[in-house]
């Protein structure tokens, strides 16, 4: 049972393997380029597992002690987890102990795979879950650790190196759209996330975005579920 849910797990993270490679590794360049040694990186992409927030942490430890500063960051930075967890909360149940490692390890791409992959009925769902989830958390860590050694033997320019996880969602969305009939979801996505962009530019746009898509969702199910 594992061994088919692992199996069934592994092709859909190897494109998060290869974006995960990249940014993690420049992750790692960027603490050694500010004098931390590989261990930094290595245990907070082991603890943290949170991409955005761990390149804004680069600072906050360079910076003056400010605890509440610290929690208020993380949590504008990480808001968007709420609305993935509430999407997940029927899909993690009935998952037993992995339940609590699941929670903890939802990144933006283990959720994406999680709520769209199609499992077959013969593979064990919380399984391949935990498998896509543990993957994913194994890809960044090495990333992240592998920057940071070989940063201080190499000094390599990775600006815009970034961008492959953007390139990578990208993929996924046309996936996605390629794979369902209904385009409605991914249209309402699209256009709240624009209208969002107009109204509260593009550094606070995305928890407003995520509240606009959850409302209209809601109301769709409701005038469906009056149907």
């Amino acid at each position: 049972m594992k061994t088919k849910a692992f199996k069934a797990a592994l092709p859909y993270t190897m494109p998060i393997c290869v974006g995960f490679l990249f940014l993690g590794t420049s992750y790692g360049f960027l603490m050694s380029s500010k004098g931390f040694p590989f261990v930094y990186p290595m245990l907070m992409s082991l603890f943290i597992f949170a991409g955005s927030m761990e390149f804004v942490t680069v600072e906050l430890l360079l910076a003056t002690f400010n605890p509440i500063y610290a929690f208020f960051l993380a949590l504008m930075v990480n808001a968007r987890h709420l609305f993935y967890g509430i999407s997940m909360l029927e899909k993690y149940q009935h998952t037993g102990w992995k339940k609590t490692y699941l929670i903890y390890g939802m990144c933006d791409e283990s959720f994406t795979i999680n709520y769209m992959a199609m499992v077959p009925t013969d593979i064990d769902k919380g399984w391949f879950m935990f498998f896509v989830t543990l993957l994913n958390h194994i890809y960044w860590v090495v990333g992240s650790t592998l920057g940071a050694l070989i940063g201080k033997v190499i000094h390599i320019e990775a600006t815009g190196i970034e961008f492959v996880m953007t390139a990578l969602f990208v993929v996924m969305f046309i996936n996605q759209w390629e794979d369902t009939e209904n385009h409605r979801p991914a249209l309402t996505g699209v256009l709240c996330s624009l209208f969002c962009l107009v109204l509260f530019g593009n550094q606070n746009f995305l928890l407003p975005a995520m509240v606009l898509i959850i409302l209209c969702f809601s109301i769709d199910q409701r005038k469906k579920t009056r149907s």
